[in-house]
């Protein structure tokens, strides 16, 4: 052996217990960086999407019968259009709460497929402003700045004319189908699906 070889040289002793505390305050701290990392996240990206906007929908059958004024959004998930100005409905919704339904009909859902019909909704977002009574007084259809429908809403809750009662803005393109998807063709039917 040489005589620089640390064969029986002493080692220092390690201590298991400040090691262990040492790891334990990393873990710590590595959690709540992560859990500081989440939540300022969370509370940056503020913003309203779709499917929070139709959670707190109002049912249109509550909305017709309730007594209050009515504003029915006919939106899909994949409409750019509906997705950039649900921010803007999400705050007018917060402010005009207590004094307007807030309605929400999916087109993608032949549910609603009468009412697309009947309000002839060919693009979207399809907006139809509904007086108390539940009938229809004005129509926007398109992207719609947040001020434009506040003005509208204003005109709705007093029971006045909307100053921009026909208005239209960028639309994304919706054909509605003319019958419902589920028909059958049945060689029993007797010419059933013969249109006059």
């Amino acid at each position: 052996m040489t005589k620089y070889s640390p064969v029986n040289s002493p080692e220092k002793p390690v201590s298991t217990m400040g090691v262990r505390v040492r790891n334990f305050l990393i873990a710590i701290v590595a959690i709540a960086l992560s859990v500081a990392l989440v939540v300022g996240l969370r509370t940056e990206t503020t913003s309203a999407s779709l499917v929070q906007l139709e959670e707190t929908s109002i049912p249109l059958e509550v909305a017709i019968s309730n007594g209050k004024p009515s504003i029915v959004e006919f939106y899909a998930d994949w409409c750019t259009v509906c997705q950039k100005m649900a921010p803007d409905i999400a705050e007018l919704e917060q402010q005009y709460a207590d004094k307007v339904n807030f309605v929400m009909l999916n087109v993608d859902n032949t549910k609603w497929l009468p009412e697309m019909l009947k309000y002839r909704v060919d693009g979207i977002p399809h907006f139809v402003f509904l007086a108390k009574n539940g009938e229809a007084i004005a129509q926007a259809i398109g992207d719609q700045p947040r001020l434009v429908m506040a003005s509208n809403l204003d005109g709705l809750v007093t029971g006045s004319s909307l100053p921009y009662a026909q208005a239209s803005g960028q639309v994304s393109k919706f054909s509605a189908p003319v019958a419902p998807a589920n028909s059958q063709d049945d060689p029993r039917s007797h010419g059933s699906q013969v249109v006059n």
